[in-house]
């Protein structure tokens, strides 16, 4: 499906299903947002990343939190679905935002709870190595974009995860990458903890030499 959304370039990955805080404070962004509310429409976040706009995440405004007597405001948006930039325009038609031509991208249901449950016991795990509390998980309505800014991934990664179309491939991603990254914190772990015994006092059976 085409369609020409409004465009807010943020060098950043918002993913379906995520809800996103942002502070508006530019004229232009102050303009997209009233007509955001005013006509109900939604917006686009392409991601920049490697210098371009490629991919990125139809938007809609959920809620207005904040209203500045300068103008600005804070706002609360949620992603819907994921698409490819066809065109992208510096200026709406008479607007002061940019605006594009997009593609929505058609997302494939195809996950299986067995790779579910590996990821969601990957992704205990490597909570378990950080010390830090699990984020509440309902294995029963995660998907692969829930927690996807808080395992670890950088926004190369996040990006790869985003043009991804069939959940399968995103969690066979996760898991790749969480199977690395925990193996890795538990070596680091380890050396941690050899490091914390140095200095104690231990145990040793000495050597008895008459025995050789």
């Amino acid at each position: 499906m085409i369609a020409t959304l409004p465009m807010f370039p943020l060098e950043l990955v918002a993913f379906p299903g995520e809800e996103l805080a942002l502070h508006i404070f530019e004229q232009r962004y102050k303009q997209l947002i009233e007509d955001c509310e005013d006509e109900k429409i939604t917006f686009g976040i392409p991601a920049y990343v490697d210098k371009r706009l490629e991919y990125g995440t139809e938007m809609e405004v959920l809620k207005v939190v904040k209203k500045y007597p300068s103008g600005a405001s804070d706002v609360i948006c949620k992603g819907i679905r994921v698409f490819k930039l066809v065109d992208f325009y510096n200026r709406l038609h008479e607007k002061l935002y940019a605006g594009g031509t997009v593609q929505f991208i058609d997302a494939v249901q195809d996950g299986t709870i067995l790779l579910k449950e590996k990821f969601v016991n990957l992704l205990n795990a490597f909570y378990d190595e950080l010390d830090i509390q699990t984020p509440e998980v309902n294995i029963q309505t995660i998907t692969t974009y829930t927690l996807s800014h808080k395992m670890g991934l950088t926004i190369e990664q996040e990006y790869a995860l985003l043009q991804l179309t069939s959940e399968k491939n995103r969690y066979e991603f996760l898991i790749q990458h969480l199977t690395s990254i925990v193996t890795t914190l538990r070596s680091v772990n380890r050396v941690k903890d050899i490091i914390k015994l140095n200095g104690h006092f231990k145990n040793f059976d000495p050597l008895d030499f008459e025995e050789y």
